[in-house]
């Protein structure tokens, strides 16, 4: 499968929060986020902001830093919020039952990295980067699954 992307800033908080509201309500079971980025790069608040999106809530969602994992029932199926930061090995992300949540949860993971070769090559690859000054961001999107490109289009970019 061939890889495909865009690149795009966000200017401020609010923008990032948009995009991942947009994509909230295109996101099915099975279907897989990874978010990365070095610490204070916008990962939690993107999977914040569509998380209260496909909740339809306006209230504050907790970090799954500590709990390693936090689920949601939603109208588009279950949710899985995961932040792996903490994890050493992947026999820990087995542990958790990510892996078959993958099959038919809508699944956001923090630091994906940590799955190592078990990061589904389907999944859509979410990379933020400090912009050009304190409050923006950098998005790089990339995925080989063509069911990305229809999903993606129209987002706020």
């Amino acid at each position: 499968m061939a890889a495909d992307h865009f690149e795009t800033l966000f200017q401020n908080p609010e923008a990032t929060a948009a995009f991942g509201a947009a994509l909230a309500v295109r996101l099915l079971p099975g279907d897989v986020v990874l978010l990365e980025g070095p610490v204070g790069a916008g990962k939690t608040h993107l999977a914040r902001s569509l998380i209260r999106a496909i909740l339809l809530l306006d209230e504050d969602i907790p970090s799954p830093t500590f709990t390693l994992v936090q689920t949601y029932d939603t109208q588009n199926g279950t949710l899985w919020h995961s932040d792996l930061y903490r994890l050493t090995s992947t026999f820990e992300v087995e542990e958790l039952g990510l892996i078959d949540a993958f099959d038919d949860a809508i699944c956001l993971v923090e630091w994906p990295d940590r799955l190592g070769e078990m990061a589904p090559i389907t999944a859509l690859h979410l990379t933020l980067s400090p912009g050009p000054d304190d409050s923006a961001r950098t998005l790089h999107a990339q995925w080989s699954d063509p069911k990305w490109r229809d999903r993606l289009a129209g987002l706020p970019k």
